[in-house]
């Protein structure tokens, strides 16, 4: 196992998810996001209540159960690309007191861009498979017909989302930008591309 401690934050679409699976099979990393990690422990019994409580009422989960989740993550991995947390800046102020990051991976994506990945993205009903029309189409034509959008993936709820997210994480990505292992990716490059920048910055603050 490495020992590499990674944020990478970006806005939905930007790659996120893509990137971290590569880092943690390259590096030996856990991959922790918050959704896996309420999902795993949502019978934990806290203080706050259980994680599965909101979930299955529907309702946002309080940042203080969320913060415990990500504690209990955090402490069981001995490296870790933590992926969509800290969303506040009171998430930023807990983590920076629980762990010390070594690296903060930050893919930059133009709105257009990141709107043109998810309305572009479709999914087989099937097999939860997920797929674009432009990038990445099935071969097989029986499934090509069944692929769906989701309803999240229109282009009004896209840019809502975009919209909430710049809201809600701009402040998160200017409080890191003075972090000596911060690092600003250009996520409009093609995965590999993304990846080779991200091997070479983290390879150059955690040898």
């Amino acid at each position: 196992m490495g020992d590499q401690q990674i944020l990478i934050i970006g806005a939905p679409g930007a790659g996120k998810g893509t990137q971290s699976k590569r880092l943690a099979e390259e590096y030996g990393l856990e991959h922790v996001t918050t959704g896996d990690a309420l999902r795993e422990n949502k019978d934990v019994e806290t203080e706050h209540g259980t994680p599965r409580e909101y979930m299955e009422a529907g309702e946002l989960v309080p940042d203080e159960l969320v913060n415990e989740i990500v504690k209990e993550a955090l402490e069981s991995a001995d490296g870790y690309v933590l992926d969509g947390y800290p969303r506040n800046e009171s998430q930023v102020e807990y983590l920076e007191g629980i762990t010390e990051l070594d690296v903060v991976l930050h893919l930059e994506v133009g709105e257009e861009t990141l709107v043109d990945r998810l309305t572009g993205r479709r999914v087989d009903p099937e097999t939860g498979d997920n797929y674009h029309v432009e990038f990445d189409m099935p071969d097989d034509e029986e499934i090509r017909e069944r692929l769906e959008q989701r309803d999240d993936d229109t282009e009004e709820t896209v840019r809502e989302r975009l919209r909430v997210f710049e809201e809600n994480t701009k402040p998160v990505i200017e409080n890191y930008e003075d972090h000596e292992g911060y690092v600003r990716i250009d996520g409009e490059q093609s995965p590999d591309e993304v990846w080779d920048d991200i091997r070479e910055a983290v390879n150059e603050r955690t040898a």
